[in-house]
C-alpha cells in the first residue's frame, strides 16, 4: 500500500482520540483554559452526560478577534514562552484541545477581551470553520460543545451511562478546584447544580475550607497541615490522621505545580510516609501539593498530562515522606474526632426521644466532637494519682452494684522485668491486679487539664473511662497498650536491639514442618527483636528467650502467629518491613489483654504514656485507641442543651 499524507480532518480526529477520551476530558481541557485565562468564576453546564451539551463560561481575560481565529488552529497556543517545552507554567500548552473538539463535535465560542467593548463568535462543525462574527458576551469566554463524538460514532459504544459520565466530569472539576481555592466553580448537570464551590482565600485556611467542601467535614476535622521545603521543592497541603482511612485511593489527591496527577512515585511516597500506621489494603485521606521549578519536571509524558517525570525523583520522595511523617508525629496521641461523633450518633439512635430533646444531628455532633490537639507530655510520673472512682467494681456484664475487693497482684521477680521496661506498674499482663476498694482521694485539677484526663473507672475489664475538664474519654486498654509496646520495640530495634529475657524452661511450640522451617530460616531476624528460637525435632520450635517488653505474654500464640504471617507474606517484604510486622505481632501478644482489671494507678499511667507516645491514637491495626465525647454533646443527648 502506498504512503500518503493524511487530511487535516483525519489528523485532527486522531489528535481528538488521544486527548478527548470522554466528555470529562472536554470539561478538563476547557476548565484549564479558563484558569489559564485568569478566571475567578467558572460555570460548567452539562446535558446528556456531556454528549448533548457541555458549556463552560468564565470571566477571564477573553480573546481578541485575531486570537479567536488562531485558537481553533492546531498547535496554536498562548501558553508557551519562546517555545520552551521544559518551562511549562500553565495547565495547557499543546494547542490541540479546541481544534480536536471541533473536529468531532459542534463547537461554538463567544469571547470578549477584558477592556474591550466588542465580543466575537466562531463556530466549528466537525472540522469546518465559520467566519468570525459579532457575538453577545460578557468579559471572558463561553465555549459550547454539542453532539460530542457525532463525527466518530464508534467512540460512543465505549462510553458509560449518563450518570457515570456526569460523575467523571464532577471528579475532574473537584480535583482542579482543590488546586485553585480562589476560583469559584459551579457544575450543573440536568436540572440542578450538582457542585457549587464558592471562591475562598488562597491561604492554608482557605485551602482547608475548599478541601472540606470536597472531601467532607470528617477530613477537615482530622487533617494535619503540611508545609515544608527542601532543595527548591515545596510541599504543602493536608494529610488525614492514620485512623482516617478508606478501602481505595479515591480520597488521595496529588498535585504537581497546580496540576492534578496520578503518579506512582508520589503514591509510593505516601505509602512509605504512613508505613505501619495504616492497615494493609487501606489508604489514608490527603491532598498534597508539590511545587518546583517547571524545568525540574516533565509534564509532557502523557497526552492528558496525568503523569509527570521528575528530574530528581529521590528528592521529591524524601520530602513527601519526611513532611508527612513529621506532621503525623507532631499529632502525638491524637485520634480521629469522628470516633466521638459516631459514638454520640449511636447513643442518639438508642435513647428514646434523644433526637428531639437534644436536637443532635450529624453536623452538630461532628462539630462539638472536634478534638483539639495537645502537645504530648513526656513526664509520665507527674500528677499520677488514683482517681476517686477508680475502684468502682465491674463485672463482665458491666457495672456492679457493690464494690468487690481484689488483692493487689504481687508480680514475681521474673514478671517485674516487663514492668520496669515499660516504666508502668502493670506487673503480669495476664492476671488481674486491681483492688476495687473505692478511692476517695480528690482528683488534682492538673490531671483534668491533661489531654486524656484522669481515669475514673474500668468497664467490662476492657475499657478505661477517663474524665477531662470538658469531656469523657473511653480508652481500649489492649489497643492502646499494644501501640505503646510496639513503639518501644521499634525504638529499641533502632537503637541496636531489643532487650531479651531468658526463660528458665524453654517453651516448646508444635507448629508443623513448614512453619518450623520458616521460623528457623528467620531466626536471626527474630533474635534481633529479642525472640530466640531454634528447631526442636520434627515440626516443633523451642523458644529460649523472649523480648523483655512482652514478659510472660502468650509465647505459644505469638510463635504460631509469626510462622503463619511469615509464610503468608513470603519473601516479598523488605527486611525493615518484616521486622516491623514481627514487632507488631509481638506487641499484640505482649499487651494488657481485654478482660484484665487494672488499678487506678495503672490506668492513669497508661493514659500518661499515651500522651507522651506518638501515634498512640491508633493501634497497630489502624483502629482508634480511644474516643472522646464532649460534655456539650452528652448534655444535648439528655436534653440539657
Amino acid at each position: 500500500m502506498p504512503i500518503r499524507q493524511l487530511t487535516p480532518q483525519t489528523v485532527n480526529r486522531i489528535a481528538a482520540g488521544e486527548v478527548i477520551e470522554r466528555p470529562a476530558s472536554v470539561v478538563k481541557e476547557l476548565v484549564e483554559n479558563a484558569i489559564d485565562a485568569g478566571a475567578y468564576d467558572i460555570e460548567i453546564v452539562m446535558a446528556g452526560g456531556g454528549l448533548s451539551l457541555i458549556r463552560v463560561t468564565d470571566d477571564g481575560d477573553g480573546m481578541s478577534c485575531d486570537d479567536l481565529v488562531l485558537a481553533v488552529e492546531r498547535h496554536a497556543t498562548s501558553k508557551l514562552s519562546e517555545e520552551d517545552l521544559f518551562d511549562i507554567r500553565t495547565l495547557g500548552f499543546r494547542g490541540e484541545a479546541l481544534p480536536s473538539i471541533g473536529s468531532i463535535a459542534h463547537l461554538e465560542i463567544a469571547t470578549r477581551q477584558r477592556g474591550s467593548a466588542e465580543a466575537f463568535g466562531l463556530v466549528v462543525y466537525r472540522g469546518r470553520k465559520s467566519g468570525i462574527g459579532p457575538a453577545a458576551a460578557n468579559t471572558g469566554t463561553r465555549v459550547e460543545v454539542r453532539d460530542l463524538f457525532s463525527a466518530t460514532p464508534a467512540r460512543l459504544k465505549f462510553l458509560k451511562s449518563e450518570r457515570a459520565e456526569n460523575m467523571a466530569a464532577l471528579e475532574i472539576v473537584r480535583r482542579i478546584a482543590m488546586a485553585n481555592p480562589a476560583i469559584g466553580f459551579t457544575v450543573t448537570t440536568g436540572e440542578r447544580a450538582s457542585l457549587k464551590l464558592p471562591a475562598t482565600t488562597d491561604t492554608p485556611e482557605g485551602l482547608l475550607a475548599r478541601l472540606g467542601r470536597i472531601m467532607g467535614r470528617e477530613f477537615m476535622e482530622d487533617a494535619l497541615a503540611i508545609d515544608g521545603e527542601r532543595e527548591g521543592i515545596r510541599l504543602q497541603g493536608f494529610a488525614g490522621l492514620p485512623t482516617l482511612h478508606r478501602g481505595d485511593q479515591s480520597q488521595q489527591y496529588l498535585f504537581v505545580n497546580g496540576r492534578p496527577v496520578r503518579d506512582r512515585l508520589l503514591v509510593g511516597a505516601v505509602r512509605g510516609a504512613y508505613g505501619d500506621l495504616i492497615p494493609k489494603g487501606r489508604y489514608p485521606l490527603l491532598a498534597l501539593f508539590v511545587t518546583l521549578d517547571p524545568r525540574a519536571v516533565d509534564v509532557n509524558v502523557h497526552p492528558t498530562k496525568a503523569e509527570v517525570r521528575f528530574r530528581d525523583s529521590a528528592a521529591v520522595r524524601a520530602l513527601i515522606i519526611g513532611g508527612v511523617r513529621a506532621a503525623l508525629e507532631s499529632a502525638g496521641h491524637r485520634a480521629s474526632a469522628q470516633g466521638g461523633a459516631a459514638t454520640i450518633e449511636t447513643l442518639v439512635a438508642l435513647v428514646p426521644g434523644a433526637q428531639q430533646a437534644g436536637n443532635v444531628n450529624q453536623q452538630q455532633a461532628g462539630g462539638a466532637a472536634n478534638y483539639e490537639a495537645h502537645a504530648p507530655n513526656a513526664d509520665l510520673g507527674a500528677g499520677m494519682h488514683a482517681p476517686q472512682a477508680a475502684g468502682f467494681a465491674t463485672t463482665r456484664s458491666g457495672w456492679a452494684g457493690v464494690p468487690r475487693h481484689y488483692p493487689p497482684a504481687r508480680p514475681s521477680r521474673q514478671q517485674t522485668g516487663f514492668a520496669e521496661a515499660m516504666q508502668v506498674p502493670f506487673g503480669d499482663v495476664d492476671h488481674p491486679s486491681a483492688d476495687s476498694t473505692p478511692d476517695t482521694t480528690p482528683i488534682l485539677d492538673e490531671i483534668l487539664d491533661r489531654p486524656l484526663g484522669a481515669a475514673r473507672a474500668q468497664l467490662h475489664e476492657t475499657y478505661i473511662v477517663a474524665q477531662t475538664r470538658n469531656s469523657v474519654v473511653i480508652v481500649d486498654q489492649h489497643a492502646a497498650h499494644e501501640r505503646l509496646v510496639y513503639e518501644r520495640l521499634k525504638k529499641a530495634l533502632a537503637n541496636g536491639g531489643v532487650a531479651r529475657q531468658g526463660l528458665l524452661i524453654p517453651v516448646i511450640v508444635n507448629v508443623g514442618d513448614a512453619e518450623a522451617d520458616v521460623l528457623a530460616d528467620h531466626a536471626d531476624e527474630l533474635a534481633e527483636l529479642g525472640l530466640v528460637v531454634e528447631r526442636f525435632g520434627d515440626g516443633a520450635i523451642a523458644v529460649r528467650e523472649v523480648p523483655a517488653l512482652i514478659g510472660n505474654g502468650d509465647v505459644v500464640g505469638l510463635v504460631r502467629d509469626l510462622a503463619s504471617e511469615i509464610l503468608t507474606e513470603g519473601q516479598g517484604f523488605a527486611l525493615k518491613e518484616r521486622l516491623e510486622a514481627i514487632a507488631s505481632r509481638m506487641a499484640c501478644h505482649g499487651s494488657v489483654r481485654a478482660g484484665r482489671r487494672l488499678t487506678g494507678e495503672e490506668m492513669n499511667a497508661l493514659l500518661r504514656e499515651m500522651e507522651a507516645t506518638p501515634y498512640s491514637g491508633q493501634c497497630n491495626h489502624g483502629r482508634p485507641t480511644y474516643v472522646e465525647l464532649k460534655l456539650s454533646d452528652i448534655e444535648r443527648l439528655f436534653g440539657r442543651r
